[in-house]
């Protein structure tokens, strides 16, 4: 595999299992050093010796405190990938406030912490960066039992504008990747009822749901000097689903 991010340091959060996972062995065959980090300690014990070389850090991002102890002492980061999530799938009438609080702690508040403290190392060192939001085509449209999930990731995208906004003049690129619904194990394992999936794939033009590599194809392209001029953007990966 072309070795395109050799010399550089990349943090890939919820890197325990599917996208994460893949993003981060992708980043690592690619000549990057990587930080995997993932609140299941069993998950990074695997990935490291199925990848001898990845540093692994255990923590649950939802936890501030306890995430700024891990991240404080981390090292310079060149490349980010916020990809640590929770689906917490609730009708709208029964949405619960523990529901609320974990989903905005993973999948928002989160991604302000970790790009936080890997933005002001890159600004105080002077380097450029790149950072990627792994966020759903959930953002742009409303799905039965997905409100907050939905919300959460609509406030992500419209982060990752202001952080495009605000750290342009650093040269930190911030992009987000909006994919439908990714045959990762649990994706595989929530849309195994045909009568459920049917009515997905009837919306997608290409008929089909992304495979993992499809998302991570994305990502590495987003980090990547390839697309050097491109940032604040959302870059769907959904088989055609939102143009209708």
């Amino acid at each position: 595999m072309e070795r395109s991010f050799a010399g550089r340091r990349a943090l890939v959060t919820g890197a325990g299992k599917g996208i994460g996972r893949d993003t981060a062995k992708a980043l690592f065959a690619s000549g990057a050093q990587v930080v995997a980090v993932s609140r299941t300690q069993e998950d990074l014990v695997s990935l490291a010796q199925e990848c001898p070389g990845i540093e692994t850090l255990c923590v649950d991002l939802g936890d501030w405190e306890a995430t700024e102890r891990s991240l404080s002492t981390i090292g310079p980061v060149d490349l980010l990938v916020n990809n640590a999530g929770v689906a917490l799938l609730q009708p709208f009438l029964e949405v619960t406030k523990e529901a609320c609080d974990r989903s905005f702690d993973v999948n928002y508040r989160s991604v302000i912490q970790v790009s936080q403290i890997v933005s002001r190392g890159l600004i105080a060192r002077g380097s450029p960066g790149a950072i990627v939001n792994v966020s759903s085509q959930a953002s742009q449209c409303a799905l039965k039992d997905h409100a907050i999930y939905c919300s959460t990731k609509s406030a992500m995208d419209m982060l990752t504008k202001v952080m495009a906004l605000e750290l342009g003049p650093h040269k930190i690129r911030v992009n987000t990747v909006n994919p439908t619904v990714v045959m990762t194990a649990m994706g595989k394992a929530n849309w195994n009822d045909s009568k459920k999936s049917e009515a997905m794939l009837s919306r997608i033009p290409l008929g089909k749901f992304a495979e993992v590599e499809d998302v991570v194809n994305s990502i590495l392209f987003l980090l990547s000097d390839r697309s050097a001029m491109t940032t604040g953007s959302a870059l769907l990966v959904d088989g055609g689903y939102l143009v209708g």
